[in-house]
Protein backbone atom coordinates (compact mmCIF):
# COMPACT_ATOMS: atom_id res chain seq x y z
CA UNK A 1 0.00 0.00 0.00
CA UNK A 2 1.04 3.37 -0.70
CA UNK A 3 -0.37 7.01 0.79
CA UNK A 4 0.04 10.28 -0.41
CA UNK A 5 -1.40 13.15 0.94
CA UNK A 6 -0.15 16.42 2.65
CA UNK A 7 -0.28 17.61 6.47
CA UNK A 8 0.45 14.32 7.90
CA UNK A 9 -2.71 12.46 6.83
CA UNK A 10 -0.43 9.92 4.43
CA UNK A 11 1.79 9.69 7.52
CA UNK A 12 -0.50 9.25 9.91
CA UNK A 13 -1.95 6.38 7.55
CA UNK A 14 1.07 5.04 6.95
CA UNK A 15 1.73 5.19 11.32
CA UNK A 16 -1.65 3.19 11.44
CA UNK A 17 -1.17 0.00 9.35
CA UNK A 18 2.20 -0.57 10.75
CA UNK A 19 0.75 -0.01 14.21
CA UNK A 20 -1.83 -2.68 13.15
CA UNK A 21 0.43 -5.19 11.87
CA UNK A 22 0.99 -4.21 7.97
CA UNK A 23 4.56 -3.54 7.21
CA UNK A 24 4.13 -3.34 3.39
CA UNK A 25 3.44 0.15 3.47
CA UNK A 26 4.83 3.60 1.94
CA UNK A 27 4.29 7.44 1.78
CA UNK A 28 4.64 8.47 -1.82
CA UNK A 29 6.69 12.13 -2.29
CA UNK A 30 4.78 13.07 -5.37
CA UNK A 31 7.42 15.80 -5.32
CA UNK A 32 10.35 13.22 -5.91
CA UNK A 33 8.68 11.10 -7.97
CA UNK A 34 9.31 11.18 -11.38
CA UNK A 35 7.86 8.11 -13.02
CA UNK A 36 4.33 8.02 -14.94
CA UNK A 37 0.66 8.48 -13.31
CA UNK A 38 -2.13 7.44 -14.53
CA UNK A 39 -5.65 8.32 -12.81
CA UNK A 40 -8.80 6.41 -12.99
CA UNK A 41 -10.01 3.14 -11.85
CA UNK A 42 -7.13 -0.16 -12.00
CA UNK A 43 -7.45 -3.45 -10.86
CA UNK A 44 -6.42 -4.21 -7.95
CA UNK A 45 -6.52 -7.96 -6.24
CA UNK A 46 -8.21 -9.09 -2.85
CA UNK A 47 -6.28 -9.39 -0.04
CA UNK A 48 -6.79 -10.49 3.94
CA UNK A 49 -5.69 -8.06 6.72
CA UNK A 50 -5.01 -9.57 10.30
CA UNK A 51 -5.24 -7.12 12.49
CA UNK A 52 -2.37 -7.56 15.03
CA UNK A 53 -1.47 -4.33 17.21
CA UNK A 54 1.56 -3.80 18.50
CA UNK A 55 2.68 -2.73 22.00
CA UNK A 56 6.19 -1.09 21.70
CA UNK A 57 5.07 1.27 19.20
CA UNK A 58 2.85 3.75 21.91
CA UNK A 59 3.56 5.41 25.21
CA UNK A 60 1.05 6.42 27.19
CA UNK A 61 0.52 10.24 29.58
CA UNK A 62 1.69 8.08 32.93
CA UNK A 63 4.24 6.16 31.44
CA UNK A 64 5.46 9.35 29.82
CA UNK A 65 5.58 11.64 33.24
CA UNK A 66 7.04 8.85 34.73
CA UNK A 67 10.29 8.73 32.47
CA UNK A 68 10.49 12.66 31.15
CA UNK A 69 14.26 12.48 32.69
CA UNK A 70 15.10 9.20 30.38
CA UNK A 71 13.54 10.10 27.14
CA UNK A 72 13.87 12.03 24.57
CA UNK A 73 10.44 13.83 23.82
CA UNK A 74 10.01 15.40 20.51
CA UNK A 75 7.01 17.96 19.72
CA UNK A 76 5.90 18.15 16.02
CA UNK A 77 3.81 21.14 16.63
CA UNK A 78 5.00 24.73 14.92
CA UNK A 79 7.36 26.62 17.04
CA UNK A 80 4.93 28.76 18.49
CA UNK A 81 2.71 26.52 20.27
CA UNK A 82 5.69 24.73 21.32
CA UNK A 83 7.54 27.94 23.20
CA UNK A 84 3.74 28.29 24.66
CA UNK A 85 2.83 31.69 22.91
CA UNK A 86 -1.08 32.25 23.75
CA UNK A 87 -3.35 30.94 20.91
CA UNK A 88 -6.98 29.77 20.22
CA UNK A 89 -5.99 26.18 19.88
CA UNK A 90 -4.44 24.84 23.49
CA UNK A 91 -6.32 25.90 26.20
CA UNK A 92 -3.16 25.84 28.31
CA UNK A 93 0.09 26.80 26.08
CA UNK A 94 3.38 25.14 26.80
CA UNK A 95 4.95 21.65 26.13
CA UNK A 96 5.76 18.29 28.13
CA UNK A 97 9.22 19.60 30.01
CA UNK A 98 12.26 18.50 28.30
CA UNK A 99 10.62 18.32 24.78
CA UNK A 100 12.65 19.45 21.93
CA UNK A 101 10.88 20.95 18.98
CA UNK A 102 11.07 19.47 15.68
CA UNK A 103 8.33 20.90 13.46
CA UNK A 104 6.87 18.45 11.48
CA UNK A 105 7.12 20.86 8.30
CA UNK A 106 10.67 21.60 8.48
CA UNK A 107 13.20 19.36 8.41
CA UNK A 108 14.30 16.53 10.80
CA UNK A 109 16.71 18.33 13.19
CA UNK A 110 19.96 16.21 14.72
CA UNK A 111 18.00 14.79 17.62
CA UNK A 112 19.83 12.96 20.73
CA UNK A 113 20.61 9.58 20.87
CA UNK A 114 17.98 7.33 23.56
CA UNK A 115 15.05 6.27 23.47
CA UNK A 116 12.20 8.65 21.24
CA UNK A 117 8.71 9.89 22.03
CA UNK A 118 7.45 12.13 19.46
CA UNK A 119 3.70 14.29 20.08
CA UNK A 120 1.71 16.83 18.30
CA UNK A 121 -1.64 18.85 19.12
CA UNK A 122 -3.39 15.79 18.68
CA UNK A 123 -1.75 12.78 17.69
CA UNK A 124 -1.35 13.24 13.83
CA UNK A 125 1.80 15.71 12.59
CA UNK A 126 3.80 13.54 15.11
CA UNK A 127 3.95 10.41 12.81
CA UNK A 128 5.51 12.88 10.45
CA UNK A 129 8.69 13.17 12.74
CA UNK A 130 7.99 9.19 13.10
CA UNK A 131 7.85 8.20 9.22
CA UNK A 132 11.46 10.38 8.61
CA UNK A 133 12.75 8.84 12.16
CA UNK A 134 12.20 5.50 10.12
CA UNK A 135 13.44 6.72 6.58
CA UNK A 136 16.78 7.55 8.75
CA UNK A 137 17.11 4.19 10.61
CA UNK A 138 15.61 5.08 13.61
CA UNK A 139 13.06 3.91 15.51
CA UNK A 140 10.45 6.28 17.93
CA UNK A 141 6.70 5.56 19.67
CA UNK A 142 4.14 7.96 19.27
CA UNK A 143 2.37 9.74 22.40
CA UNK A 144 -0.98 9.86 20.95
CA UNK A 145 -2.68 11.25 23.43
CA UNK A 146 -0.70 14.33 22.30
CA UNK A 147 -0.68 17.91 23.90
CA UNK A 148 -4.69 17.65 23.92
CA UNK A 149 -4.75 14.81 26.30
CA UNK A 150 -1.02 16.41 28.31
CA UNK A 151 -2.97 20.10 28.96
CA UNK A 152 -6.22 18.53 30.32
CA UNK A 153 -4.56 16.61 33.06
CA UNK A 154 -2.89 17.61 36.30
CA UNK A 155 0.63 17.15 34.33
CA UNK A 156 3.90 19.03 34.45
CA UNK A 157 3.77 21.95 31.37
CA UNK A 158 7.02 24.11 30.51
CA UNK A 159 7.11 27.92 28.37
CA UNK A 160 10.12 29.05 27.09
Amino acid sequence: MIAYGNMGGAERLWWLLRHFGHDGCAVMDFEGWHGPLTSGEEPIEAARFTLRQREDDTIDADELARRLGELVVVDARLPGRWRGEENPIDKKPGRIPGALNAPWNEPLPDLPDGELVAYCGSGVTATVILHRLYLAGRDGKLYPGSWSEWEQRDLPVEKS
